[in-house]
């Protein structure tokens, strides 16, 4: 071990002896770091501090890497304070937040047989002998980054102490299991916590928070029979985020309805409210919540809209440039139909919000009627359907016509009374996108047959369809190289016709939580409406037949675009296998 006393100077040594730094900067450092006598501030974060800019990077030196590389050095196990995949309860009620605090340790394991503590200072251990006694207990010592300890020993414990206040003291209380299938009367005792307590107002808070710092798109706030459960959505995969009591849940739950302007009395059917909020760098974010009757209590899912992903480009979003190129040559026309499928959470509402924001220029008037609103948007005129008043999507866009629009957007054609008024808008002269719930483009046009809209009219109308997929990207920090089996390569890519350039596997590492996978983006597949293929939409038409066709006239499938990303060592074959339809 080089390092004997975690002191400033000793670290420097350690870090001149490796080549991290030069003497010149060593001594830069000490003289800046000797000024510090009130020991506050972690050694080890006040060289990281301090650290200049490498030359030929023009980057610093962060503090993550270096936390990685003192635990090396003093021979201890390096731990990533990950809050999705910690225990909160469970470790916070081993060690009080007090004895944590003043010796320097977070709790992020913890067994009936051991405790694991991260500590900021692995060579002082002088109280561990004491706490193993008094714990009953093994105790394994790990090093983590110090602020990370500082901080999620601030945010562990005031949310264990948020959900302690919370709950109903009196043992008699029913559970969340109770309010429905298994009531079991006992009067004058609810368990029903105030919404606005100031516990469950910090709740809320630190929920909202942790969701957008985790980059989730949604949460799912789920009523169990012992407990409550807490599920971020991050980049399309369901991670459990936290667990509280039945009760605390329902809280929270109403806190929520609160906020969004919900009625907090109506449990029993579904409801729906949005809410806009700020993320603690002050970015504005849109939710849209939605609540449904369950046999355990009412369940909340909450959408989380980020604003930013209406400013990134169709590259950003994964369109290659033949694909944009398509796009864009469709959406230029004045007047048809444009199609966008795929199933729910594949990226269809920011594909159609983008193309719009593009095209809602001064000299145009874009409207929109939906069933929700997903974003409100300035630059478009948005109507929200409301079938309680019979304004349906067919019953908005037939008044939206005397509104002297040129760009329609409707939310999804359902049915056969909006699939015509979608038609008599394009026949008139407008410019109308909605999406469809289909495999693949193709499937798109029998799927409005099924409608029973007329095939002469499909030809009339629809000037494309756009299929669609999200696929997990692969961490740009960690990805490694990787070599595709040959024949494994053609199974997959099937038509693809190009052989793999610079295929990738993910590793995992912290900025992807161990992952290997770190973000998402678009698969495509464009269907133009081509003289050849229009012969072929007929009422007995075949839907094999309309794929033979379009691939004939240029269609890359949905799989073809998949390899060509995973061709790029941006994503994997069995990412894309996982969301792409198999089609012949």
């Amino acid at each position: 071990m080089s390092i004997e006393k975690l002191n400033h100077k000793s670290i420097l040594k350690a870090m001149f002896k490796g080549r991290l730094i030069s003497a010149s900067e060593a001594k830069r450092i000490d003289a800046n770091l000797a000024n510090d006598t009130t020991g506050l501030v972690h050694p080890l974060v006040g060289i990281a501090r301090s650290l200049p800019e490498r030359v030929e990077t023009g980057q610093k030196i962060l503090l993550e890497p270096l936390c990685e590389w003192l635990a090396e050095q003093l021979g201890v196990a390096y731990f990533n304070i990950d809050p999705l995949n910690i225990d909160i309860g469970s470790v916070t009620s081993v060690i009080a937040s007090d004895y944590s605090k003043r010796h320097g340790f977070l709790a992020v394991k913890a067994s009936p047989e051991r405790v694991t503590l991260a500590v900021k200072n692995p060579l002082d251990l002088s109280w561990k002998d004491n706490l193993e006694s008094l714990l009953r207990r093994e105790i394994e010592v790990v090093f983590a980054n110090p602020l990370e300890i500082d901080r999620y020993v601030s945010e562990f414990y005031s949310l264990a102490k948020s959900i302690s206040k919370s709950k109903v003291n009196d043992n008699r209380t029913s559970s969340s299991l109770q309010q429905n299938l298994e009531q079991l009367v006992d009067l004058g005792r609810t368990g029903q916590l105030d919404a606005e307590d100031h516990h469950i107002v910090q709740l809320v808070d630190w929920l909202l928070q942790y969701a957008f710092e985790q980059r989730a798109s949604d949460i799912h706030l789920e009523p169990r029979k012992e407990r409550g459960e807490v599920r971020f959505r991050i980049d399309g995969m369901l991670h459990n985020a936290y667990q509280v009591p039945p009760n605390v849940l329902l809280a929270i739950t109403g806190r929520l309805k609160t906020l969004a302007r919900m009625d907090i009395s109506e449990k029993r059917r579904p409801l729906d409210g949005r809410l806009k909020t700020r993320t603690p760098n002050n970015k504005e974010i849109e939710l849209r919540l939605s609540t449904v009757p369950t046999a355990m209590g009412e369940k909340m899912v909450m959408r989380i809209f980020d604003p930013e992903v209406l400013q990134r480009s169709f590259n950003e979003l994964g369109l290659s440039d033949r694909e944009l190129d398509i796009w864009n040559r469709q959406t230029r026309h004045t007047n048809g139909i444009i199609l966008v499928t795929g199933p729910t959470g594949s990226g269809k509402t920011t594909t159609l919000y983008s193309t719009l924001k593009n095209l809602a220029t001064s000299e145009v008037n874009v409207c929109t009627i939906e069933d929700p609103i997903e974003m409100v948007e300035p630059s478009f005129n948005q109507i929200q359907v409301h079938s309680a008043i019979d304004l349906t999507f067919s019953a908005g866009v037939k008044s939206l016509l005397r509104q002297d629009p040129d760009i329609i957007m409707i939310g999804e054609i359902r049915d056969l009374e909006t699939a015509e008024m979608a038609i008599q808008a394009a026949l008139t002269g407008h410019l109308v996108l909605s999406t469809l719930h289909t495999n693949d483009s193709p499937s798109a046009i029998t799927r409005m047959q099924e409608l029973g809209v007329p095939a002469y009219l499909i030809n009339a109308t629809v000037l494309g369809v756009m299929a669609q997929r999200l696929v997990r990207t692969l961490c740009k920090h960690c990805k490694a190289p990787d070599v595709i089996d040959e024949q494994e390569w053609q199974d997959f890519s099937q038509e693809a016709g190009f052989e793999p350039e610079k295929p990738c596997k993910p590793v995992g590492c912290l900025e992807c939580r161990q992952t290997g996978f770190l973000g998402r983006l678009g698969l495509y597949e464009m269907l133009e409406m081509t003289n050849q293929l229009k012969p072929l939409v007929k009422p007995d038409g075949d839907l094999h037949a309309l794929r033979q066709q379009a691939k004939k006239d240029g269609l890359m499938t949905l799989r073809h675009s998949g390899a060509k990303k995973v061709s790029e060592g941006l994503t994997t074959m069995d990412e894309v296998l996982r969301v792409t339809p198999f089609v012949i």
